[in-house]
């Protein structure tokens, strides 16, 4: 399954962790990451910097749903439920 297009789901709902470029301190879960260009791609990606966990998701029809409404649902659930 590729990306929908417009979505970036994604890129908004994970927290990361992960130092990354203009994210010294990680992002928070709902926060838009700063490397999300405005016709929502990320800058970062198939380079370096991309942080491991971006680069090892992928999109399913479970998690990506029929829009980006439940996308973010989803991933939000998902943030939830995986928290320590």
């Amino acid at each position: 399954m590729e990306c929908r297009a417009g979505c970036a789901a994604c890129c908004i709902a994970p927290s990361i962790s992960s130092v990354m470029p203009k994210h010294p301190q990680g992002k928070a879960s709902g926060e838009a990451c700063l490397h999300l260009t405005a016709d929502l791609r990320c800058e970062l990606f198939d380079k370096p910097a991309r942080p491991k966990v971006c680069s090892s998701l992928v999109p399913t029809s479970e998690m990506c749903g029929e829009n980006q409404k439940q996308a973010l649902a989803h991933l939000f659930w998902l943030e939830q439920v995986t928290a320590s």
